[in-house]
């Protein structure tokens, strides 16, 4: 019953006060447990899970006890994986958990914030003492309907913020400054803080930002913008220069982010979560410099923005040279239905079904097929599901991991 009222076009404003009333009984039970600590939000379209990461590491290298909540994990020293195909989870469940941060004798906070959690009022009783914005694409355009909507609704947490950290490289800014009490930008072609000198390889990137010295282990340019984001965080915080650069560059990854699967095979692959066209297209970015042919895996999510779906077969299609497309959470939707939408936008940048474009239903069949097409210093990219635990059918969950069926399909040759 659910499901058919939530395909009903004011659903969503209909249980807005429902939600309200969720949050308020929460903040009761658990005597807003987010006022005792001094909590980092980060919200935009791609980076954040990462970028919350960059943030939890340094200050807790730092010496600064930091909890942290995101797509992937949540906790503070030994982090529990967030299992919900959910990002900022419901008012309930966050505060049950920012009362165990708080229990464990956090200081800080950092958590990832959606657009939906803004809107919902999941955040109610979280005071934010700095708001960080990454990025502001394409996405959740089947909640918000505009992308003016989605826009406003990120701009609650600059509103609630003390303090706002923007990226001035996003023309969303401009809309955040107006309405931030007080901010800082930063950017590569713009902002007060700009990244100087970027190196961007395989490995990671490195660049410096006044006299920090930034270098990562994880790969791609939008970790510039992450990294970046970050180092500003521990500079508003007091961080010594060392402090910033030793907590960026400490951490060694993110689960489902730009992960290389080195099992000794004659080829790369890499596992990312890019489910948006921007995320993509950031991801090829970063590659492009890769000299063998690129395959690449993916599919979409049912109940999910089907507009994006052929621009996103556009992009594969665009920037690799075999696309393999597949199920993601199709949930109640029809997989087939959803990937037409995939093959119609590929076939559009004249790939061929059968010689450089394939169609395998099955996730783990369609990692396979392309583990076997790939050759000696080719590039095999797996995208859309990154560090989720499960996949999401018609009947239920089923236990799925990008990174496990790689790691078992390669240990079998």
């Amino acid at each position: 019953m659910k499901k058919l009222l939530e395909k009903l076009p004011f659903y969503n404003q209909a249980v807005l006060p429902y939600h309200l009333a969720q949050s308020v009984v929460a903040n009761l039970k658990y005597h807003s447990p987010a006022k005792k600590l001094r909590v980092i939000g980060v919200t935009g379209t791609n980076g954040k899970t990462t970028t919350c990461f960059m943030i939890w590491n340094m200050l807790n290298k730092a010496g600064h006890k930091t909890g942290i909540m995101t797509t992937v994990a949540w906790g503070v020293d030994e982090l529990e994986p967030e299992l919900g195909h959910m990002t900022t989870v419901d008012a309930e469940t966050l505060n049950k958990r920012i009362q165990k941060i708080k229990d464990q004798g956090a200081e800080f906070l950092v958590l990832e914030t959606t657009s939906h959690a803004l809107a919902e009022f999941r955040t109610l009783g979280v005071t934010f003492e700095i708001a960080v914005f990454t990025n502001l694409t394409h996405d959740h355009l089947d909640y918000h309907k505009t992308l003016i909507n989605y826009r406003n609704a990120k701009g609650k947490l600059f509103k609630k913020a003390k303090f706002s950290i923007l990226n001035a490289d996003d023309k969303a800014t401009d809309y955040y400054k107006t309405i931030s009490r007080k901010y800082i930008t930063y950017g590569i072609k713009n902002g007060d803080f700009r990244a100087k000198s970027p190196e961007i390889s395989i490995s990671g990137v490195e660049y410096s930002v006044d006299d920090i010295n930034i270098k990562t282990k994880i790969p791609g340019e939008f970790n510039i913008y992450n990294s970046l984001a970050a180092a500003l965080v521990g500079r508003k915080l007091g961080l010594t220069n060392h402090q910033i650069e030793t907590g960026i560059n400490s951490l060694e990854n993110v689960e489902g982010r730009m992960n290389i699967i080195d099992e000794g095979q004659p080829f790369t692959v890499i596992v990312d979560y890019a489910h948006t066209p921007d995320a993509i297209e950031k991801v090829f970015d970063s590659t492009k410099n890769h000299k063998g042919r690129i395959i690449s895996v993916h599919g979409g999510a049912g109940r999910r923005d089907p507009k994006t779906r052929e621009i996103r077969g556009r992009i594969l299609a665009k920037y690799s040279d075999i696309v393999i497309i597949t199920e993601d959470d199709s949930r109640d939707e029809d997989p087939e239905e959803i990937m037409a939408g995939f093959i119609k936008g590929a076939e559009k940048q004249n790939k061929v079904m059968g010689k450089d474009l394939f169609k395998e239903p099955d996730r783990k069949k369609a990692i396979e097929l392309a583990l076997k097409l790939a050759k000696k210093g080719d590039l095999v990219l797996i995208l859309g599901k990154g560090h989720e635990k499960t996949i999401l059918r018609a009947d239920g969950p089923h236990d799925f991991e990008d990174i496990k069926v790689v790691k078992s399909l390669l240990a079998r040759n």
